[in-house]
């Protein structure tokens, strides 16, 4: 995977920690970098977490399924894809608090797919330090942002973020299984 894809899928999965990042904004009266930070912190950090997880349990039965990675990084992918796309179009309500109680389960999740991305690193191989660094920092930067997007401009971008992602993870889905069965 080179750093283009995984820009690219940084992106994804980042969008349901942005939709929420928004809805946090939105439900917020006045917010400061500290409520951006906190926001970031979160989500960044489950979203790199959370691939870890996953790359850890994945390599217990990498060796296994060698053969049908591919496949299952397809699976995985078009499935966590088209979860972010249903959940685009259902109204999500997110209250103000950002007490360690709600930041936790906010961040566990939107941080699931990122689980089973983590899962797909191990049957790819990837080099999952850099990886999950790259994804926490990303996905910290992009909810900073939806804070002050979500404060500032209100919730028409959330669906279209959350539509975008889950595009982008059945695209890199389908990418990764032409690569290994087509153009093998």
């Amino acid at each position: 995977m080179n750093i283009f894809e995984l820009f690219i899928l940084a992106i994804g999965l980042s969008m349901d920690a942005f939709a929420v990042s928004v809805c946090k904004g939105l439900s917020l009266g006045r917010i400061n970098a500290k409520h951006m930070c906190i926001a970031g912190a979160w989500f960044g950090g489950f979203q790199a977490l959370m691939p870890l997880v996953g790359y850890f349990g994945g390599r217990f039965f990498a060796d296994k399924v060698t053969r049908y990675s591919h496949w299952v990084a397809f699976v995985l992918l078009v499935f966590i894809g088209a979860g972010m796309i249903k959940e685009s179009k259902e109204e999500e309500h997110v209250n103000a608090d950002m007490d360690i109680k709600s930041m936790f389960i906010l961040a566990v999740a939107t941080s699931i797919d990122a689980l089973a991305v983590g899962v797909t690193f191990a049957f790819l191989k990837v080099q999952i330090i850099p990886a999950v660094s790259f994804i926490g920092i990303t996905t910290f930067v992009i909810s900073c942002a939806g804070v002050l997007i979500g404060n500032r401009f209100g919730a028409r971008y959330k669906s279209k973020a959350e539509l975008a992602g889950g595009v982008v993870l059945i695209l890199m889905g389908i990418k990764i299984l032409l690569e290994h069965t087509i153009l093998a």
